[in-house]
């Protein structure tokens, strides 16, 4: 089994949805991140997202965007990040890692020698905001060629007509972006969210995680009591943001918040909002 089909079938047979975190690599910077990534784990993390930095993240929000300027000006680069996530994988074997961002960060020394280098790394899936289903040809076919696999994104608008190209090629799991816009700035009503899991569910054997605009442990434990994933990225960036403002701990700040996070999706299905 994939180390995305072996967490998520964990996680069911545990009788709860798998908690999936993002961090912007090198935020606030390089040597910092490793730090935070092994926070993210021992407070229950099940699958980690590392954000590869970029000048122009147009679908994200504030909060990402500072992120991203804040590893850009650590003088983080694309190739520092493969590496951190290479030391990730000798140290957490089983934890599934997704690559995320945007295509010119990815395709600058070609799709064969990115997909190469992630493989290299253990990195197991990657997600190309800016890459839609019909420019596949772009990057997919060197991802999957390298065992990479292509997790693709869903939203409000992918109708029953976009959403089979949307899923072919698609592996790992389906992240289902609940709401419109850029990340971190609203949330979705629970019944919207359920009524989209069961849909898709109707479409895809792959496990579906829910993310965008979850901030709180009831949230998240909404989301989790309908989806097979909670995805949690722009909350844990802020707390990265305000812990190295403050001169504090930020890798202690994402404990804290990742620990509750991940209590409430615990509990989700046992009827206990944490």
């Amino acid at each position: 089994m994939s180390r995305f089909a072996d967490t998520f079938a964990r996680c069911k047979e545990s009788g709860r949805a798998a908690l999936v975190t993002f961090v912007t690599g090198g935020d606030p910077t390089p040597t910092v991140t490793p730090a935070i990534l092994d926070a993210l784990v021992e407070a229950g993390a099940d699958v980690i997202e590392i954000g590869l930095p970029f000048t122009d993240p147009m679908a994200d929000g504030a909060a990402i965007q500072r992120a991203n300027l804040r590893a850009l000006g650590a003088r983080t680069r694309t190739a520092q990040v493969i590496a951190i996530a290479r030391d990730f994988r000798v140290r957490h074997p089983h934890v599934p890692v997704v690559l995320m961002g945007y295509a010119n960060p990815m395709l600058r020394r070609g799709a064969d020698a990115f997909a190469r280098d992630v493989a290299e790394a253990g990195v197991d899936g990657v997600i190309c905001v800016d890459i839609p289903f019909e420019e596949d040809d772009a990057l997919g076919p060197s991802l999957r060629d390298a065992g990479i696999a292509v997790i693709r994104l869903a939203t409000p608008t992918t109708d029953a007509v976009r959403l089979p190209a949307v899923l072919e090629g698609a592996d790992g799991f389906l992240y289902y972006v609940a709401v419109a816009g850029i990340t971190g700035t609203q949330q979705a009503e629970a019944a919207s969210i359920e009524a989209a899991v069961e849909r898709l569910r109707g479409k895809t054997d792959l496990p579906i995680a829910v993310g965008f605009g979850v901030r709180t442990g009831a949230q998240a434990a909404a989301i989790a009591r309908v989806a097979d994933g909670v995805v949690v990225g722009s909350a844990i960036v802020e707390a990265i943001e305000q812990a190295h403002k403050a001169g504090g701990d930020p890798a202690a700040a994402v404990r804290k918040i990742v620990g509750d996070l991940a209590q409430a999706v615990a509990d989700a299905r046992k009827g206990v909002l944490a």
